[in-house]
């Protein structure tokens, strides 16, 4: 009876999970270890690598201090590349929330530069490097300070940068509920304050927002809802120019959960095309899974960075993205 059950067990139960860690081991998602939010990626041209560039969470109350870097060749396997920008140590106007970076890559004078575009302390700050993955210098005070003219409340966070392809100028967005725009100065260091426009999207809107351009549309992607729900998610709209008008679909979701999954808070996003290509991902957070769901208000600040395929349909409208825990082959 003994030697029975062993080869029922051996015949059965070992097999099955052998299978459950193969399984396991196809995820890609979440695409980096540990609790992470809010990703920026780039491609770098000076380097042909892609780069993360997130919130380091894990900390109360959105309480962080330092922000670091992760490389990939294929998006795929990712290197830490360490601590990137020290509010303690690097910046002198803030000390900690240490939030939803944003980078842009430039040419100045024949060489790549590199402007990293941070929030901290309710604030909008710009440090440059001559690497993507740094060190970063602080430009010494921060871009913005202040709510836009006319605005009464929200938070001067969430800073996007988009280069429009059709006239080289560079552009500042940035806001937690409102939506502001500013042209940034050649220097990329200072944003031209006469630009500044707020920007009316639809009622949902209320961070994190996301410019892209293809095939002749301006796409803005923003989050919806509080990252602290389950519900946070990403929509949509499109425009004949940088600075709107916004037009938005009828079904504008990018993004949301996927309560079969345990897949939940999917949300501040950013987007990447690959070079040369008409193939686009979505980096995205989510939850902590599959711990995060219980934890309450704690899984605002206990998320984890994803990367899924994104695609269009023939009229350039934006397929709605399942969330994945494969991630991309």
């Amino acid at each position: 009876m003994k030697l029975l059950t062993r080869i029922i067990y051996c015949s059965i139960v070992l097999p099955l999970s052998f299978l459950s860690k193969e399984a396991v081991a196809q995820d890609r998602n979440p695409v980096i270890k540990g609790y992470y939010a809010d990703p920026e990626i780039l491609y770098s041209n000076k380097t042909k690598k892609y780069y993360l560039y997130p919130t380091s969470d894990g900390f109360t109350g959105w309480s962080g201090t330092y922000f670091k870097a992760f490389s990939s060749p294929d998006l795929k396997t990712w290197k830490d590349e360490g601590v990137i920008l020290d509010l303690p140590k690097d910046v002198s106007w803030a000390k900690k929330n240490a939030w939803a970076p944003t980078m842009a890559e430039a040419r100045v004078k024949g060489k790549y530069k590199y402007f990293y575009y941070f929030t901290a302390g309710q604030k909008i700050g710009v440090a440059t490097s001559d690497n993507p993955a740094g060190p970063f210098v602080d430009s010494g005070s921060p871009l913005v300070s202040k709510l836009p003219e006319g605005v009464k409340g929200g938070q001067q966070i969430d800073p996007d940068v988009f280069k429009d392809p059709k006239t080289g100028t560079s552009y500042l967005y940035w806001g937690n509920g409102y939506l502001a725009v500013a042209k940034l100065q050649a220097n990329m260091t200072q944003i031209d304050t006469t630009s500044i426009k707020l920007l009316k999207t639809d009622d949902s809107y209320r961070e994190g927002s996301e410019v892209f351009y293809r095939k002749g549309k301006y796409y803005f992607l923003w989050s919806v809802d509080d990252t602290r729900s389950e519900n946070y998610h990403v929509r949509y709209g499109t425009s004949d120019s940088p600075t709107g008008n916004i037009t938005i679909p009828k079904d504008n979701i990018v993004l949301s959960k996927d309560t079969a999954n345990g897949i939940y808070a999917t949300g501040h996003n950013s987007v990447i095309q690959i070079p040369g290509k008409d193939e686009w991902y979505i980096v995205y957070h989510r939850f902590g899974r599959p711990l995060s769901i219980g934890m309450g208000e704690a899984a605002g600040y206990h998320r984890e960075v994803c990367i899924d395929r994104l695609t269009f349909n023939a009229d350039g409208s934006i397929v709605r993205v399942i969330p994945t825990l494969k991630g991309i082959k």
